[in-house]
């Protein structure tokens, strides 16, 4: 087993001494507030940027999707517009908000110099599957469309996540390869689910004493595919897709003390196999959920740096 790192280890004992309840042991709406509450206490606000706001998405016939729009600059009139990441939070697809993430994601839009749009995608157990993925879908849609009113460039899309946010990222990168969205030239994997059927070797190692553990992810997964749904089909689980051939190039995250680290490394390694630019960070001396606990973790400022730079570096 992997060491920890001191700040990680300090965290977790700073949580057993204030007697957190694991997600699992909660309603959804009380572990929402627990998940939000830790997100204030553990996450720095973020830089101030020169243009934020706040919107709705509409794509078809479904509900208008609430985003944020961060832009690290403006574009200028008559100059070249700016590249954008579709960026869609973690929380198991229960828990997480624009306010959740909103430090994380002003940091990203800083360090990559360009915008970001969050997505608030609507939540189970009131909207299981696929409405996550209808509202990223939507989303995703609505930039390519106002992309041109924006300051953003259509032709420089990247599509990003942590955690089920990342699921959803690595299922619009496959939709995008076969035509089904508008295309996108990158995908952010952050610490990302990518096989509900829960068979990784990981999820034998981590069953407690982490704010992740295998039970979390089966409440999560209860409340998000709930019997008969098939947690096998592609588009929940994109590990099982019959091809990663052609999708857009890849940074995947993965964290040593994770249940989820063992599928985030086989689908990095699998991407490569299939001829996909990728690039896999592994730090072994993590857990699952770092980057929105900035104050608390001194390594995340460098992760969130590395992700940003690779991903500038390609546009």
């Amino acid at each position: 087993m992997p060491a920890l790192h001191p700040d990680v280890l300090a965290l977790l004992r700073q949580a057993r001494e204030a007697g957190s309840q694991p997600f699992e042991t909660q309603t959804p709406e009380a572990a929402r507030a627990a998940h939000a509450a830790r997100a204030r206490a553990l996450q720095s606000p973020g830089p101030a940027l020169p243009w934020v706001r706040d919107m709705a998405a509409q794509a078809g016939e479904g509900p208008p999707v609430p985003v944020r729009l961060y832009c690290a600059a403006e574009a200028a009139p008559g100059g070249p517009p700016l590249p954008c990441l579709l960026y869609l939070h973690g929380g198991g697809w229960v828990l997480g908000s624009l306010e959740t993430h909103d430090g994380l994601c002003r940091r990203l839009a800083q360090a990559l110099g360009a915008c970001v749009l969050a997505v608030e995608y609507r939540l189970a157990p009131e909207h299981p599957a696929p409405a996550a993925l209808e509202d990223s879908i939507a989303a995703l849609r609505w930039l390519a469309a106002e992309a041109p009113s924006l300051g953003i460039d259509p032709a420089r899309l990247a599509v990003g996540g942590d955690s089920a946010g990342g699921t959803l990222a690595a299922v619009l990168a496959l939709m995008a390869r076969d035509g089904t969205v508008p295309p996108v030239v990158f995908q952010m994997l952050l610490y990302p689910a990518l096989d509900l059927a829960m068979t990784g070797e990981s999820y034998e190692r981590f069953r407690e004493g982490l704010p992740l553990t295998a039970a979390t992810m089966r409440w999560f997964i209860d409340h998000y595919l709930p019997p008969p749904m098939d947690r096998t089909a592609w588009r929940f689980s994109p590990a099982r897709a019959q091809s990663l051939a052609g999708v857009a190039p890849a940074l995947v995250l993965t964290c040593g003390h994770d249940p989820l680290c063992s599928e985030g490394q086989l689908y990095a390694a699998r991407l490569e196999r299939e001829g996909v630019r990728v690039t896999a960070l592994h730090a072994s001396d993590q857990m699952h959920g770092i980057l929105t606990m900035d104050k608390a973790i001194g390594p995340v400022a460098e992760l969130v740096a590395f992700a940003a730079g690779v991903l500038r570096r390609h546009w």
